[in-house]
């Protein structure tokens, strides 16, 4: 009996072992099958992009110029929109700046007028009153009255003032 339970073991090994490497085999032959597979499907797409590589590069060429043109459009339509609406905002707001000066002014000018300060419209017509009064007066007192211009403004005295200074230190 003892010569059957070693012979029973001794196949229960051996069957273990060849049903490992009978699993291995198999895992084995998987392996190299797969890898023959896509050795050759490479093969394939080479030989494939070989001969229809051309037609497909011109293909791809003409995908792109079709591409190119109608994202030139798409960006001159946007550079169009994007300059109306600068151009608008751009004429409103000049608008509302020649009103916000107009506005500037005639407050400037209201405050002016409450203040008594003459505008140049008003220096000018005193200064025509002036001359006529002048002319008049030569005229009454019996002589030529001198042709209308305006003089020449009086030279400035920095040279004096700079002198009295320099003593004054």
């Amino acid at each position: 009996m003892a010569t059957r339970k070693t012979k029973a073991r001794t196949k229960k090994v051996k069957t273990a072992r060849t049903g490992k490497s009978a699993a291995d085999n198999q895992l084995s032959q998987a392996v190299t099958a797969s890898a023959q597979k896509i050795w050759l499907a490479g093969l394939g797409a080479f030989a494939r992009a070989r001969t229809e590589g051309d037609k497909l590069f011109d293909l791809l060429v003409e995908q792109g110029k079709t591409l190119r043109s109608r994202s030139e459009r798409a960006a001159d339509q946007a550079l169009k929109t994007v300059r109306s609406q600068a151009d608008a905002t751009l004429s409103t707001a000049q608008g509302k700046w020649d009103k916000l000066e107009q506005v500037f002014e005639d407050r400037v000018s209201r405050s002016l007028n409450r203040l008594g300060v003459l505008t140049n419209k008003d220096v000018d017509g005193l200064a025509r009153q002036v001359s006529d009064l002048n002319d008049s007066v030569r005229a009454l007192m019996g002589g030529a009255a001198p042709k209308r211009g305006r003089k020449a403004p009086a030279k400035k005295k920095t040279r004096a003032k700079k002198s009295a200074r320099r003593t004054a230190k």
